[in-house]
């Protein structure tokens, strides 16, 4: 016989939320860093602003991997539903700027990049987050084998 276990509305909703919370929170992260590392270099550091702003992305796209494969199978297909589309917009944007970024980086400067990569995933994730917050969550349970 199972055991049934209990998820809440409110965990479900954060759960549908945390991807595109995570993903928009270290972009910025990383623009921040760029642009005090702008402030920071001179000519003989001009790496600088790179080397402190590219971590943060790097990290999240790893651990994001973890996120997606977690949520991904979630029992409430709403979250399900959130986290994919959040997943396919983050991987979409981040792969297009690891193909384009250097030549979009001579028309437009690092710094239009960076404004670019926020432009195109910030407004679209916070839709998303509003969009779930205005939904009627329900109470989810699962069986949990004993």
């Amino acid at each position: 016989m199972a055991e049934k276990n209990h998820l809440s509305a409110a965990a479900c909703l954060r759960s549908a939320r945390l991807f595109n919370y995570l993903a928009v929170a270290t972009t910025f992260l990383s623009a921040g860093l760029f642009t005090l590392g702008h402030f920071m270099a001179d000519k003989k550091l001009a790496f600088l602003p790179m080397a402190m702003s590219l971590p943060p992305v790097m990290i999240w796209l790893a651990a994001s991997i973890f996120v997606y494969a977690g949520l991904a199978h979630h029992p409430n297909l709403r979250v399900r539903y959130y986290t994919k589309w959040a997943g396919y917009r983050y991987y979409a944007i981040v792969g297009f700027m690891t193909i384009m970024a250097n030549d979009l980086a001579h028309l437009i400067g690092w710094s239009g990049v960076w404004a670019l990569f926020i432009a195109a995933l910030a407004p679209w994730a916070a839709y998303d987050i509003w969009r779930a917050g205005r939904e009627q969550w329900n109470d989810t349970e699962i069986e949990a084998p004993i």
